[in-house]
């Protein structure tokens, strides 16, 4: 397979797509002011989740009702974002082990489609655990995501997805950000590589889980992108792959080309909308059966 183009720019979603955005924002902006989450230091897998985090989510996220999300048992840990909120996980471990998948939703705080992917999805790793140890990060920019209007950047207006440490960031990563995208401030990279406290505790996790794989969740773009060792899926559901490129500091480039820790990234349609429940069931088996066909620890 040939070298995928750097600094490739992915494809402009359909004018449909565009539109539901903008709708999509409109509405955020309704949405009243949510104080910042607080919680424990860290119990991973033996204290039950406070309260607090679904009674943000469930009112902030599409297709995602209090109930629902108090049944994904998040946990605090000793992650904190820019503005001192906690950091939500939830791990979910077979008897016996075989794999270890890391699902990062929320990266981009106005992608909100995003986390109530990875929280209808916990409910489904709990009824399907097969041989994974599963760890969730539903929200991974929780300052983004209760901003109004909902923001992709942290709290520092730094792009997450643009600030691991890739080689040559500080020379690839400014002239990217200032020649390819005109220093969009949606995409500014950041000072330096993991100069953000969101984007450390992910790259710290890696280090801790050494997952086998990590899917990471995003919008708008309704395609399928993988980046790292091995066959990629060819489809999830109705997203079909599309490998789009690597970008200076992305998790895709760090995690799957430089760390060897394949990467797969689900682009919903919509940011604002969650696929309907049948939607994410099905890309939930596609993801589970290329799993076990392809992935080897």
């Amino acid at each position: 397979m040939s070298r995928r183009p750097l600094f490739r720019a992915k494809p402009r979603p359909p004018l449909s797509r565009v539109l539901a955005l903008v709708v999509g924002l409109v509405l955020t902006t309704s949405v009243q002011a949510i104080s910042p989450l607080r919680g424990p230091p860290h119990h991973r897998t033996t204290v039950p989740a406070a309260a607090a985090p679904c009674v943000q989510l469930s009112a902030r996220l599409p297709h995602m009702g209090r109930a629902l999300c108090d049944a994904a048992g998040l946990v605090p840990t000793e992650g904190r974002s820019t503005q001192g909120r906690t950091l939500y996980a939830r791990d979910v471990v077979a008897p016996q082990v075989r794999l270890r998948v890391l699902v990062v939703g929320a990266m981009h705080g106005d992608e909100m489609s995003s986390a109530s992917v990875a929280l209808h999805w916990i409910q489904h790793a709990l009824k399907e655990t097969a041989d994974t140890h599963w760890r969730f990060i539903p929200v991974l920019n929780p300052d983004g995501l209760l901003a109004r209007p909902a923001s992709r950047v942290n709290a520092r207006g730094v792009d997450l997805n643009r600030n691991f440490p890739t080689p040559n960031w500080e020379r690839d990563a400014p002239v990217y950000w200032e020649q390819r995208t005109r220093k969009d401030p949606r995409r500014w990279p950041g000072p330096s590589p993991l100069s953000e406290p969101e984007s450390r505790f992910l790259h710290d996790e890696m280090a801790r889980f050494q997952p086998h794989l990590i899917v990471s969740i995003h919008a708008p773009y309704g395609v399928l992108d993988f980046d790292g060792p091995g066959a990629p899926p060819p489809k999830l559901g109705r997203l079909y792959l599309d490998q789009v490129g690597i970008f200076p500091g992305s998790l895709g480039n760090y995690g799957g080309v430089h760390r060897g820790m394949p990467v797969v990234t689900i682009e919903l349609p919509n940011a604002f909308r969650a696929p309907l429940e049948s939607e994410m069931r099905q890309m939930w088996m596609d993801l589970q059966r290329w799993m076990v066909e392809r992935l080897r620890p």
